[in-house]
């Protein structure tokens, strides 16, 4: 018997895929945030989706300040058929006066966003955006750093 009917929901202590699995195998929650800045990147919110959706537990996407280089590679993720409940993936003007691509996140009449279909993570990075906002650079190359 079951002592709560109230759906878990595992944020923060989401770090790694083997904390998941623990998770899932466990069958220690309901619901599993997955946030690609904590758990290892987007690969590793990849395989666990694809862990949650195998053991029928939802996930939802859970973002942090991105610009567009983030945000692009976040709603492609949160698009897969695992993320069933609303993430806090939100449009870029909520955070940012100009974003550093060429077509920020915007957020749709119906409450979306449009997920990038450019080659790559989606989105083109605007250089002169970029260039304007950059307060130090520095190149690192095969162990070369100047």
């Amino acid at each position: 018997m079951q002592a709560l009917q109230t759906p878990v929901c595992l944020d923060e202590t989401i770090v790694d895929e083997a904390v998941c699995d623990d998770v899932l195998r466990l069958g220690a929650a309901d619901v599993i945030n997955i946030k690609p800045g904590r758990v290892g990147g987007h690969l590793a919110g990849k395989r666990m989706h694809d862990a949650c959706l195998a053991a029928g537990v939802p996930v939802w996407h859970g973002g942090m300040l991105e610009t567009g280089i983030g945000r692009a590679p976040n709603l492609a993720l949160a698009a897969l058929p695992g993320f069933t409940l609303p993430g806090d993936i939100s449009a870029a003007a909520r955070y940012w006066e100009t974003d550093v691509v060429t077509e920020p996140a915007v957020l749709e009449p119906d409450g979306t966003i449009r997920v990038p279909q450019g080659p790559g993570i989606g989105v083109e990075v605007d250089l002169d955006v970029l260039a304007s906002v950059t307060t130090t650079a520095t190149l690192h190359h095969a162990g070369f750093t100047r």
